[in-house]
């Protein structure tokens, strides 16, 4: 069933460990346990569906397949936004703000910063996504050095603020995020939809793209403009998640066994979502919440993407 049908057999995993998540130790609790839990399964099911779906349409644009959008400096802009809201309003910046403040303000941030890098490098008929990718590696070490500096200036307790943003949590999403999110998610998610052709013949390559017609440029900036849109809500909403993309989109490719996207983006989205059920589940009655699904996610995910990279060099 799983080679025949991965979509089904993935989906099918999902929802056993989405009712084991809801219901196991939950005493059956209807006014508190159970909803606090369905409105983190939300988040997890938002969350993963935006990181599944950017992870593999951005490789599909790099040809690359250990490259995610972090490597744009989406994720770095949030810290720096989290680091410079504590060092000039303190710990008062979450009580000024609300979460659905920041989490707004970030998404804008974010999408700001993704316009103003693409307008500058894909204009004028340019569309040389690898100068891209340089630039937005250099941009994302500049970031992160400044947000270290900003660390360096905050006190201790404002630090341990600064470390929740740092780690992916699906305890700070509140209603209104989720249903601001799950909306525009679904949005991204639709006009994505309408272009997974144009996507298949993007993942030939530039050169025999545009040679069956695509308008390669076009194409790209729409595509980068989904991703950059994804991941500011993932990353708004759950906070940095590292190499889960890489993660998530090798071990779609393995199971899929094929490349089309409209294979890959659903089977990735549910593998997305079950390691985040997954780690969740093991944070809260394997180790009794004595460390964090980011850390999880950030210990299976950094050695899958450490494997990958040693398998690579050994490749002839």
């Amino acid at each position: 069933m799983i080679r025949q049908h991965p979509r089904l057999a993935a989906w099918l995993v999902v929802s056993v460990l989405a009712l084991v998540f809801v219901f196991l130790g939950s005493g059956l609790d209807v006014d508190y346990v159970i909803p606090k839990r369905i409105a983190r399964l939300t988040a997890m099911l938002i969350g993963g569906v935006a990181i599944a779906w950017s992870s593999i349409t951005f490789q599909t644009l790099t040809g690359n397949r250990i490259l995610t959008p972090a490597i744009m400096g989406y994720e770095a802009v949030y810290l720096l936004l989290q680091a410079l809201l504590v060092l000039f309003l303190g710990t008062y910046s979450t009580v000024l703000l609300g979460s659905t403040g920041n989490f707004l303000l970030s998404v804008l941030l974010m999408l700001a910063y993704s316009w103003c890098i693409h307008r500058g490098l894909l204009r004028d008929g340019k569309s040389d996504v690898y100068f891209l990718l340089l630039i937005g590696l250099v941009l994302t070490m500049v970031i992160s050095t400044l947000t270290q500096f900003v660390q360096l200036k905050v006190s201790p307790g404002e630090f341990s603020v600064l470390l929740g943003f740092s780690q992916a949590s699906f305890n700070r999403a509140q209603p209104q995020e989720l249903i601001f999110s799950g909306l525009l998610v679904t949005a991204v998610c639709l006009v994505g939809l309408k272009t997974l052709p144009t996507l298949d013949v993007l993942s030939l390559g530039r050169d025999q793209a545009m040679s069956l017609g695509v308008d390669y440029r076009r194409s790209v900036r729409l595509h980068l403009g989904l991703i950059a849109a994804l991941v500011a809500i993932s990353t708004s909403l759950l906070g940095p998640t590292a190499f889960m993309g890489v993660f998530v989109a090798n071990i779609t490719y393995a199971l899929a066994r094929t490349f089309r996207h409209r294979v890959t983006l659903a089977l990735g989205s549910a593998i997305a979502v079950a390691l985040f059920i997954a780690a969740q589940l093991l944070v809260e009655h394997v180790f009794n919440y004595k460390t964090t699904v980011g850390i999880l996610i950030n210990l299976v995910c950094g050695g899958y993407f450490l494997m990958l990279m040693v398998r690579s060099r050994g490749a002839p």
